[in-house]
């Protein structure tokens, strides 16, 4: 799509991205896409079919990617986040995984689900959106009158130096054949999304569940909307040459004849798709800027179309319900729950859509590992309170071990609990 002025460019930008994730929020209210709850009921039921679909929405946005880049469509190299980046930060991605598998289990949800509560009149899930914002915010933005953010004061010094530079970019293409990393990635993102597919729609069950389908095609294809509206938008600057709103925004002063209109953040108009964390966070920058027009990204007006669409579909089928705390232990769960999805989403670089869904579709490892630490910490979490749940007097580390005994990380012999 090609604009005049960066004003049409940008406007389009912004009012697209909230279309899109207007209707993501509709769809996913009305399907019940929760990627906690799909580990809940693989965990607990043995039941894959909502995992199923938070895999057709990765292969989906996969495949979606790989055919892009080989058009020349978008290029997803210089991200924002870098997922393709040459440092793997594995140890942030592991530990930020983690954290955030944990915490959006005590939370109730991952960062969309938050979203999609809000939507629905929950009450809860706006403490654990402001908690999310604020820590989110101070891990990238430094303290009034410092130069410390709570990266650099917590994790930085000692998490950092355990991450390696890479001598290409981080996704499997370039890193199995960095000559030809195009090709190489068509076909490992082939292969991957291939032998997903098969592994989804292998379940009988599965192919006769249309919401689960939906759920995940849409939610595909929203990240797949995603990175075309932020890496396809073009305008024609005052040479007649083709610039992206990046590329405009960063020589302004050369391009424009004033400061209107003027972006606050550059590396808003880079080339992304769906993650919901640091947009949290940015909820935080635009409040405490006024509300100024310059301060709205892509992020925010994903965080707003969510939050709508799931209103509006709430409203449709009169499911909007204001619930609140069930009691002081449920509001210390999910005020725990949104610390720890704040640290580990900026950590992990990304959340289960985030990362689980937006960077493993552009392959890096960094997303991969990301997401499998997600469930990881939300799988034991729940194994943990199902054990403490049933033998009140066992200890956690009871609970602990024989849960990872459950998930096979342990030798039965080491069984503490009584298999439930």
């Amino acid at each position: 799509m090609v604009f005049q002025d960066f004003a049409s460019a940008q406007s389009v930008f912004l009012w697209a991205t909230f279309v899109v994730a207007f209707i993501m929020g509709a769809v996913v209210n009305k399907t019940n896409f929760c990627t906690m709850g799909a580990v809940s009921d693989s965990v607990n039921m043995g039941d894959n079919s909502r995992m199923r679909a938070w895999f057709l929405a990765i292969a989906v946005a996969m495949i979606g990617v790989v055919v892009m880049e080989a058009l020349g469509i978008v290029n997803t190299d210089t991200s924002f986040p870098p997922y393709r980046g040459s440092q793997l930060i594995w140890a942030e991605n592991l530990l930020g995984g983690i954290m955030f598998g944990v915490g959006m289990t005590l939370a109730s949800g991952c960062g969309n689900k938050t979203l999609i509560r809000i939507g629905g009149g929950n009450i809860k899930s706006i403490m654990v959106l402001a908690v999310i914002g604020l820590i989110a915010y101070y891990m990238i933005n430094p303290f009034p009158g410092t130069d410390q953010t709570l990266m650099s004061v917590l994790f930085f010094d000692w998490i950092r130096p355990m991450a390696i530079t890479l001598k290409s970019q981080q996704d499997l293409g370039s890193m199995i054949n960095p000559e030809n990393a195009k090709i190489a990635r068509m076909v490992i993102g082939g292969v991957i999304s291939l032998v997903l597919l098969i592994i989804i729609f292998k379940s009988s069950e599965f192919r006769s569940s249309f919401d689960n389908i939906l759920g995940g095609l849409v939610v595909g294809l929203a990240i797949l909307a995603g990175w075309y509206i932020s890496g396809a938008l073009v305008q024609i600057d005052a040479d007649g040459e083709m610039v992206n709103l990046l590329g405009y925004a960063q020589n302004w002063d050369m391009l424009a004849n004033s400061d209107a209109g003027r972006p606050a953040e550059m590396r808003s108009l880079s080339t992304q798709s769906f993650t919901f964390i640091n947009p949290m966070g940015q909820t935080y920058g635009y409040a405490t800027g006024g509300f100024a027009a310059k301060y709205l990204t892509f992020g925010l007006m994903a965080l707003f179309g969510i939050v709508a669409g799931s209103f509006l579909w709430s409203l449709l089928t009169r499911n909007f319900r204001i619930e609140w705390f069930a009691s002081f232990k449920d509001f210390i769960n999910h005020l725990i729950g949104a610390i720890l999805m704040g640290f580990g989403g900026v950590l992990a670089v990304g959340c289960t859509i985030g990362q689980g869904v937006t960077g493993v579709s552009t392959l890096a490892l960094g997303s991969m590992i990301a997401l499998v630490s997600i469930i990881f910490g939300s799988a034991i979490t729940m194994k943990i309170q199902l054990y403490k749940m049933m033998y009140e007097d066992a200890s956690f580390a009871a609970a602990l071990i024989t849960g990872l005994v459950d998930m096979r990380l342990l030798p039965k012999g080491m069984r503490k609990l009584e298999g439930i």
